[in-house]
């Protein structure tokens, strides 16, 4: 690939997968709908997630400027966030609480689309802003992105790729648990309703601190417009 598309197409899928890895919402929950429902709708699942990350990423580098001055929207998305998965605690404890393994999570095994439930999930989540917003501006700064159409198409080809590449291993992650631990799926539910709850609770912590997306952007201290970062 010339003119360093291959470098910037590696650097997003490298940064996409091992952000992907550490556990949270999304990734949980694509290793549980893995577990309850196959490898098939986990996998519709991740595709709606990556759908929305590689958005997010158009965004952090050609619009940030209209978003960060949407305070109020992405204190919203904050706590609409949170409650999503505070619900999804919820709604693993009680799955997790009933022995005979007939109850399942009733959001995450409702009667909607699994990649619209994917993308959903993927779109309250407005951390993924700062998040992109930050190694897009190191990537700016060293010159291995370039405010081109072709850096941006390739940067965001790799992100989704790598999204999906790091989802995939919860989601096979997750068929490999039931198959290994199949007289144990109380145990791992109940793992799961505590990663959740746990998210939650980091969830409400930066909301109630002034430490959401909001918080975060303006953290960072740089504006971006369609000629890249500028101080």
């Amino acid at each position: 690939m010339a003119k360093g598309y291959g470098r910037i197409f590696g650097w997003g899928m490298a940064i996409s997968a091992l952000g992907t890895l550490p556990l949270g919402t999304l990734n949980v929950a694509a290793m549980q709908i893995s577990m309850s429902s196959g490898v098939y709708e986990a996998s519709l699942f991740s595709m709606g997630v990556a759908l929305v990350e590689v958005a997010y990423v158009r965004l952090s580098v050609v619009g940030i400027n209209w978003i960060r001055h949407r305070t109020s929207l992405l204190r919203f998305m904050d706590w609409l966030a949170f409650l999503i998965v505070a619900a999804l605690a919820v709604s693993s404890f009680v799955a997790a609480a009933d022995a005979s393994g007939q109850t399942r999570n009733v959001i995450l095994n409702a009667d909607i689309n699994a990649f619209v439930l994917g993308m959903t999930m993927s779109a309250v989540n407005p951390m993924q802003l700062p998040f992109w917003v930050g190694w897009s501006t190191v990537l700016f700064g060293k010159g291995v992105l370039q405010a081109t159409r072709p850096h941006y198409n390739w940067y965001s080809t790799g992100i989704g790729l790598g999204t999906l590449a790091g989802l995939a291993v919860f989601v096979f992650g997750g068929r490999i648990l039931v198959a290994k631990m199949n007289d144990n799926q109380q145990f791992i539910q109940y793992i799961i309703a505590g990663i959740f709850s746990v998210t939650a609770l980091v969830f409400l912590y930066k909301i109630l601190f002034n430490k959401g997306a909001a918080a975060a952007l303006k953290a960072k201290g740089v504006d971006m417009d369609e000629h890249g970062p500028r101080s």
